[in-house]
């Protein structure tokens, strides 16, 4: 069997307004354009400040609930910050409620979930200097 070696390149999220969408990610996340298809509805290709890519485009069709981290599939979006405590406080500003308290992150370190406004779930994870380093 022959190897080959990927990256991640995007995660991508269907959306019910794709541009609404789009603009909170712009807003509260500092993402820039990439790309837009320009049609109606539209898609995008959003940069993240520190790096990511992430696909906004059109849904087929709506889903009910798209939170449950428990659920079979792709569950959510990870944000890597340096420090949780000063992010949180960042977006609690710009108005992103977090229902839900800190969490011990699994390989070290610490994580907040919250969700966009399609009820997407995200969350910040601060990692220890050391992953798996005793703490």
């Amino acid at each position: 069997m022959s190897r080959f070696t990927a990256s991640l390149e995007h995660v991508g999220l269907a959306a019910r307004d794709s541009a609404a969408l789009t603009q909170w990610y712009l807003r509260i996340l500092g993402a820039t354009i990439r790309w837009t298809n320009d049609a109606t509805p539209p898609a995008f290709l959003l940069e993240l400040p520190a790096g990511g890519v992430i696909e906004i485009y059109p849904a087929a069709e709506p889903v009910t609930d798209s939170a449950p981290n428990g659920r079979q599939g792709l569950r959510h979006l990870a944000l890597k910050v340096a420090d949780l405590d000063v992010a949180r406080g960042a977006l609690e500003a710009a108005g992103v409620p977090f229902t839900e308290p800190v969490k011990p992150a699994g390989g070290g370190g610490r994580v907040q979930f919250f969700q966009d406004p399609e009820g997407n779930l995200l969350h910040l994870v601060e990692r220890p200097a050391n992953p798996g380093a005793p703490q």
